[in-house]
């Protein structure tokens, strides 16, 4: 099996499963007002259609990765400072004490501001700058899975629990009724653009993202040798997530519910376990 080239087949395709994506989140007709042109809301419909195939090609992606890591050489380890006085301790002493007055989060000495709460006029010199949003990292690793609780159903018309039905001057205060969420209600598309962003660029340097995995084993390796606790393996046990096939078999007839991206995933599947078995020539 030609490996680089298995390898590039799947990104191919799974470059074109984004381009879809990217065409069905930005030809919506939400409201405008986000970066790059892109919708700042999608309907509920369309925010869980794209979701629902950008998660099986992000896992693809993912293994994509650790598929092109095998047999590249471990990352050189990282130089510690030990030194207290050295350029990179300095520098932070020095952010420190250059620090704004104004407390965030609870951290700081001087004057407390809410949440949100505009700063004075007079006293605009002394607040930070905010920094640009960064973009959205691209997960190296599978999600673990979480345990699942089942919620009680709400009956329509029902108040919210835990409303009050009293106001604070003694009247009774309206409640609205609660309604169930609709297919057309906006949803902020804004951490659904970021992850699109992240996979196309994950998708055009897969190799940096093949070294990422490649620091993440050496981070590891080092770990479980000095006995503490780590991750052992980047995989998630069973299905992969988002996808509808357990394993990769070209031979079965596809089935009616199986997706373009669903044989993708399982490919990739298959190379990357492929990839993490241990070398016994």
């Amino acid at each position: 099996m030609n490996w680089t080239a298995a390898i590039e087949m799947q990104r191919e395709a799974l470059k074109r499963v984004v381009a879809a994506l990217v065409a069905m989140a930005g030809g919506a007709g939400g409201s405008s007002g986000s970066r790059d042109g892109a919708p700042a809301t999608l309907p509920r419909h369309l925010h869980r259609a794209v979701l629902r195939v950008l998660r099986p090609a992000e896992s693809a992606a993912r293994r994509l990765a650790i598929a092109l890591a095998r047999g590249l050489p471990a990352p050189p380890a990282r130089r510690q400072n030990p030194d207290p006085s050295g350029p990179a301790n300095a520098s932070r002493a020095v952010a420190r004490k250059t620090s704004p007055i104004f407390v965030r989060h609870g951290v700081g000495t001087g004057i407390v501001l809410r949440p949100g709460a505009p700063v004075p006029p007079r006293l605009a010199h002394l607040a930070a700058a905010k920094a640009a949003p960064r973009p959205v990292s691209f997960a190296l690793l599978d999600s673990l899975p979480r345990w699942r609780v089942r919620r009680r159903q709400r009956a329509a018309g029902a108040r919210p629990i835990g409303t009050p039905r009293i106001g604070m001057s003694g009247e009774r205060v309206a409640v609205p009724a609660w309604r169930p969420p609709l297919p057309d209600d906006p949803l902020d598309a804004g951490r659904l653009g970021g992850r699109l962003s992240a996979l196309a660029r994950a998708l055009d340097d897969l190799p940096g993202l093949a070294l990422r995995f490649q620091r993440w084993k050496a981070r590891r390796d080092r770990a479980l040798a000095a006995g503490r606790i780590h991750r052992v393996t980047p995989l998630r046990g069973g299905r992969p997530p988002g996808g509808r096939l357990a394993q990769y078999d070209p031979d079965r007839p596809r089935r009616k519910n199986i997706r373009d991206v669903d044989e993708i995933l399982a490919h990739a599947h298959a190379l990357a376990r492929h990839a993490l078995r241990p070398d016994t020539s």
